[in-house]
């Protein structure tokens, strides 16, 4: 028996960290990728280019995420990964807007102190950027570390969220 290819529906839409590609099926959401995201989502045969009500309400949704409105997402998810990944993605979501957490954290928060290495990498393949708020892991050290959609982008989402410093340039 073949496998059953669903239909996953895409749209890019504009945003003040540049495209952000949206794909969604009747599953729930599968990816809100960066531009040139390091670890972009796998497409499949199904992936078409149209409407889907998971699609407007994410972009609905993230729209009030960056005018400040929204903290939250209330979208389902339908990412695929292995079950750590889903631990860490899950893990994810709790940490608050405004706040951070380094890896290390994380690990502990997931009771296995010593896999900040391994949380650090199913961090990296979070197919759902900004809902599932992997911007919010920093170094240790406090310091930005990296991200698929980019250290600036990464400090762009921080400073909305209150989280990062703004930084003034001096004219």
């Amino acid at each position: 028996m073949s496998p059953v290819t669903i239909t996953v529906h895409t749209r890019t839409i504009d945003s003040p960290v540049g495209p952000l590609f949206l794909a969604a099926s009747d599953a729930g959401l599968h990816a809100v990728e960066f531009a040139g995201h390091r670890h972009p989502v796998p497409r499949g045969d199904g992936w078409r280019d149209g409407a889907h009500p998971v699609l407007d309400a994410t972009a609905r949704q993230l729209g009030e995420y960056f005018a400040g409105t929204r903290r939250t997402f209330d979208l389902p998810f339908a990412a695929r990964g292995t079950p750590f990944q889903k631990q860490v993605w899950d893990a994810l979501t709790r940490i608050p807007y405004g706040k951070t957490a380094s890896y290390v954290e994380l690990a502990r928060m997931l009771g296995k102190p010593g896999a900040s290495r391994a949380v650090g990498a199913a961090n990296g393949r979070n197919p759902l950027s900004i809902v599932v708020p992997c911007h919010r892991v920093i170094g240790a050290s406090g310091a930005l570390t990296g991200f698929g959609g980019g250290l600036p982008n990464k400090q762009f989402l921080l400073t909305l969220e209150g989280a990062w410093p703004r930084v003034d340039r001096l004219l």
